[in-house]
């Protein structure tokens, strides 16, 4: 069996997003029913977590928000798939939190466009599929990796410490806390406890 190459223009159907197709192929209220009630069920969970994540990165809660809308309607209209998942995700804390404290709002916008750039064109030359090879160790040790870094941003919040600037690097950030811990509010780590 001889597997003739595709022509490029038949390639073509492989980055239609999935709404068009999806609409082509008939769409109906029952579907809009389930679909509205899996958007709302998303939005429970991604819109206080887009919050949460936007303040740990250094930034307000309405930036999180709009980023969360914003990016939850890009990729529901450019997506691939009809089943799909997006939304705000733990890792970035520690690369946003970064970029904002040594490049403020405009290198983060900048780094985005980059980083959006650089995806597309993952995504064009199918790159993909090159995740299958990533050992698991790699995978669980960054995954590790990455809730610890996380788990010390939240340090000072969850004990109420009284400290103006946190180092964004790992060692001296704890050096700060061993500093600044008589500093700890009471309430503050009853509350953020419960």
């Amino acid at each position: 069996m001889s597997s003739a190459p595709r022509s490029s223009a038949s390639a073509w159907h492989l980055y239609v997003p999935k709404i068009i197709t999806v609409f082509s192929e008939g769409y109906n209220v029952h579907s809009l029913g389930k679909d509205t009630l899996a958007g709302m069920t998303v939005a429970i969970v991604a819109l206080p977590l887009a919050m949460a994540l936007a303040i740990a990165s250094g930034t307000t809660p309405d930036k999180g928000l709009v980023t969360a809308v914003v990016a939850g309607f890009l990729i529901s209209a450019f997506s691939g798939s009809r089943f799909q998942i997006g939304g705000p995700t733990g890792a970035f804390v520690v690369v946003v939190f970064n970029v904002i404290t040594q490049h403020g709002y405009d290198g983060l916008i900048l780094s985005t466009l980059m980083a959006g750039g650089m995806l597309i064109f993952a995504g064009i030359a199918r790159f993909g599929t090159v995740i299958k090879y990533m050992p698991q160790p790699v995978v669980t040790g960054f995954t590790a990796g990455i809730a610890v870094i996380i788990f010390s941003s939240q340090v000072k919040d969850f004990f109420g410490l009284a400290i103006k600037t946190i180092p964004a690097d790992f060692i001296p950030k704890w050096v700060v806390y061993v500093e600044r811990w008589h500093t700890f509010n009471a309430p503050t780590l009853i509350v953020a406890t419960g």
